[in-house]
């Protein structure tokens, strides 16, 4: 059995004559080597008539579907898009806007009222208490626009 050195190229060219070629790329950015490599393989004429050459991109397949990949080109196909994406092309509707407001108004309504009757429990407890004991009132207008404020209503 021969023993072969494979650091030599086959026609026997030793590493003193490669080694300018190794070199040629030492100094150079990583992309621009890559964009140099791409150039010499259009110049040898690599990419011509590589398959689908001249034609548009095939853009529909979409990597994630996994199992679901015909299923979703069975909606797409017939017109129609995956409940998630049908559910977020769905505008909010006004009612359901005039309904969230109207919760908003009646929520701050509510809080407004409670703050004003703790307020009255409060009052009722400082007149009644020594002065140690008692506790501050609660300032209803802040809290109430810092709950306003919170909850902004739809236009």
């Amino acid at each position: 059995m021969d023993f072969k050195d494979w650091r030599k190229s086959p026609d026997g060219a030793t590493e003193e004559h490669q080694a300018p070629k190794k070199d040629r790329h030492k100094d150079k950015r990583y992309l621009d080597y890559i964009e140099e490599q791409i150039q010499e393989a259009q110049a040898r004429g690599e990419f011509d008539n590589l398959p689908g050459a001249g034609k548009p991109l095939e853009l529909n397949n979409n990597p994630f579907t996994g199992d679901k990949a015909l299923a979703y080109s069975l909606l797409k196909s017939n017109g129609f898009a995956p409940p998630e994406i049908e559910l977020a092309k769905v505008p909010p509707f006004n009612s359901e806007k005039r309904a969230f407001n109207h919760a908003v108004k009646k929520a701050a309504a509510e809080h407004d009222q409670l703050l004003l009757e703790l307020n009255r429990k409060i009052l009722n407890l400082n007149l009644i208490t020594p002065s140690p004991m008692h506790m501050p009132m609660f300032e209803v207008e802040k809290l109430v626009q810092q709950f306003r404020e919170s909850c902004p209503l739809f236009d």
